[in-house]
């Protein structure tokens, strides 16, 4: 696990954080995670194989995001609150395509935290976790 560590350019962006996973099958996952004002995450998904993969989807939901705290406890769910279809839905990729799923979050606290993002397909299943910091405000005193 990468720890990302960061200070702020005048711009107030941040280096993202790149974690490579391993390879499941013919799919490879990758998980960015940007850390500014809000944390932006890239979940990266890749046919690694030299022949067109189809994803199975039981539902409109492709994907899902999660952060976690130390302890393992949820902090905020990509999904929550969203409706999406329930029919199946299937997506091709060719050969060394990759889908990307960006998604923002806004956080509240600084701290150490955990992205799980998760590709929710039927048949080929996959997971990436990156560990990220929230550095705290500074405060001025006067």
């Amino acid at each position: 696990m990468a720890l990302a560590y960061g200070s702020p350019s005048p711009s107030h962006s941040y280096e993202p954080v790149r974690h490579h996973g391993a390879v499941r099958d013919t799919i490879a996952a990758s998980l960015d995670v940007t850390v500014g004002e809000t944390v932006k995450f890239a979940f990266h998904v890749t046919n690694s194989s030299a022949k067109r993969v189809e994803l199975r989807f039981p539902s409109g939901q492709t994907h899902d995001l999660v952060v976690l705290d130390p302890q393992g406890r949820e902090v905020w769910r990509w999904s929550r609150g969203r409706m999406f279809t329930q029919s199946m839905q299937n997506k091709v990729l060719g050969s060394s395509d990759t889908l990307t799923f960006t998604e923002s979050w806004h956080p509240e606290h600084p701290g150490t935290y955990t992205a799980v993002a998760s590709l929710l397909s039927q048949n080929f299943p996959t997971e990436q976790r990156a560990e990220f910091s929230l550095p705290g405000k500074a405060v001025s005193i006067r």
